[in-house]
């Protein structure tokens, strides 16, 4: 019987001794957590550890050179890693840098320093990027007007805009909800933080902040978007030195035939869209198609483009998924329209046959953005009140990922997009 045990110990000792790398799967039947083995990369990066991000191997595999520590992490978390040895890791780079593959090997070198601008009070199962990142321990700070406003952006390297109204109209809630005591509660706050931060109007800080947004793009950062904060982001800027919101909002009219006065040259992602005039209606804009799909929950589905890696890096990187067809999720903006997309944007993920856009990527200067319709990749009509989506149940979600992409895109070793 010992000399049982002590034989199992010399091989599995043998076994680790030759580990010169670490191969966390991310195909849909190697991995248990996908979401949380996002966080192993953004932990071993923390840790000046170099991981290599391997696009379309094995769902977008990561190869992190081992370390007992990262190893016995990827234990505690659950997340589903393989031993390699030099041999192997160097089998495995030369098979995806042939030419007839369609993969690639990207240096992620960085752990990018991530804020949230979300208001205070807001609790992380609100948000479906706070959620996941809870999830995947990666760490991130909050910021908001305030912050936004003394250049505290320029400490991050990503930033993520909670479900945010960028127009004044308190997220178009008026007609559900103007009676609740916390609808309410967010006027009276918003109004507040206005004043003090020298706005007459709520919409004129929402406008500022969204210009100094563009200028973090711009210069250089990354910016990503659910749901009503890119549609609502959009509108705020063409409507710059407009006046779209009515009286319940700001407290006088609107300015005549506002919508001839909207400038679409200085959007990021949309154009010639047409406002929305009514104030009881839960809709910004016809940017949204939520009104008017025609689509049941169970048929919910949009295809993510099949990208060259060696020469489209940087939506390849944004559609590492372990499937091409991911299941559709609602929001106040679930779905773009296609034909008010601006030309030079990058449509990433769409439902065809519906004619509309899911995830959209575009350029600014020298950064990005990224734009995701709908709330809670998990929750197919997520409302007011519900309860949080429990991401344990979902740890293999393709929904999530595509965030997640995008919050280890700012690590990659700068890329040019060669097409």
């Amino acid at each position: 019987m010992r000399s049982s045990t002590l034989t199992f110990l010399f091989v599995f000792l043998s076994f680790f001794a030759n580990a010169d790398w670490l191969l966390i799967p991310m195909d849909e039947q190697g991995q248990r957590d996908h979401l949380k083995a996002y966080g192993i990369a953004y932990w071993s990066l923390e840790r000046s550890v170099e991981v290599q991000w391997l696009l379309n191997y094995r769902g977008g595999a990561f190869m992190i050179p081992h370390h007992a520590e990262i190893q016995r992490e990827c234990t505690i978390r659950g997340v589903s890693f393989e031993t390699l040895s030099d041999v192997d890791a160097d089998g495995i780079l030369a098979q995806i840098a042939s030419p007839s593959v369609n993969m690639e090997a990207v240096k992620l070198e960085k752990a990018p320093k991530i804020a949230v601008y979300s208001p205070e009070g807001n609790q992380p199962w609100d948000d479906a990027v706070t959620l996941v990142l809870t999830y995947a321990e990666i760490p991130y700070d909050i910021i908001y007007d305030r912050e936004v406003l003394n250049d505290e952006l320029t400490k991050y390297d990503w930033l993520h805009l909670h479900h945010e109204d960028f127009t004044g109209q308190y997220g178009k809630f008026y007609a559900s909800f103007r009676m609740s005591a916390w609808y309410i509660e967010q006027k009276l706050q918003a109004e507040k933080d206005a004043a003090e931060l020298g706005f007459d109007k709520v919409s004129e800080l929402k406008l500022a902040v969204a210009l100094r947004i563009k200028e973090y793009v711009a210069g250089g950062g990354f910016l990503f978007a659910m749901c009503s904060a890119t549609d609502s982001y959009d509108i705020a800027l063409s409507a710059e030195g407009v006046d779209i919101c009515e009286p319940m909002f700001d407290g006088d009219p609107s300015d005549p035939s506002y919508q001839n006065q909207i400038d679409f040259t200085r959007t990021l992602a949309f154009r010639d869209f047409t406002l929305s005039q009514d104030p009881n209606e839960y809709e910004f804009s016809d940017i949204d198609m939520t009104n008017s799909r025609r689509i049941d929950a169970e048929n919910d589905f949009f295809t993510l483009f099949d990208y060259s890696a060696k020469w489209d890096v940087i939506p390849s990187m944004l559609c590492q998924n372990h499937t091409r067809i991911v299941p559709g999720f609602m929001g106040q903006t679930t779905a773009y329209r296609r034909e008010l997309i601006k030309p030079d944007v990058l449509i990433m993920g769409e439902t065809k046959a519906n004619g509309e856009a899911r995830y959209i990527h575009g350029e600014l200067g020298r950064g990005q953005w990224t734009f995701y319709g709908g709330h809670d990749p998990e929750d197919y009509t997520h409302r007011v009140g519900d309860p949080p989506t429990e991401l344990e149940l979902h740890p293999n979600s393709p929904g999530y990922r595509l965030i997640l992409n995008n919050i280890l895109f700012p690590a990659a070793r700068k890329q040019k997009q060669k097409t």
